[in-house]
């Protein structure tokens, strides 16, 4: 006989709290892969501070970002990809198309859900790249 163990409601409600932010972005399907977009520092070289409305804009024309997610068929067509595998992986820097994607607001910001093959570079440092709006 199975024993059962029962978890009052409480602490419950508690441990589901304790999902992370990642744990709550959702799953991309089929060939896709979820995008943050890099935001930047929030200042300038000379040390001035942005407004969170400038700092925002610069991340809606970032062409740079973080690899969330990948969809279990992303780099899986032999036909598109050969022999080389994925172009990149989760918790790589990348670079895509200005306008590519989809992209839709979460609490904190915006991210985008790209194909596969929208991917064009990974880089090292987002900062390494010129972010211009």
């Amino acid at each position: 006989m199975g024993k059962t163990l029962f978890i009052p409601e409480r602490f419950a409600k508690e441990k589901q709290d304790q999902q992370t932010s990642l744990d709550k972005m959702p799953k991309p399907t089929g060939w896709r892969i979820l995008i943050l977009p890099y935001r930047g520092k929030g200042k300038t070289e000379g040390g001035v501070l942005l407004p969170d409305q400038a700092v925002e804009s610069q991340a809606v024309a970032t062409v740079c970002g973080y690899v969330l997610k990948v969809g279990p068929l992303a780099y899986k067509d032999k036909d598109k990809f050969g022999e080389t595998g994925a172009w990149c992986k989760e918790k790589d820097w990348v670079i895509f198309g200005r306008y590519a994607g989809s992209r839709f607001k979460i609490e904190g910001g915006e991210v985008r859900i790209l194909n596969d093959d929208e991917i064009l570079a990974t880089i090292n440092d987002p900062e390494d790249i010129v972010h211009q709006p």
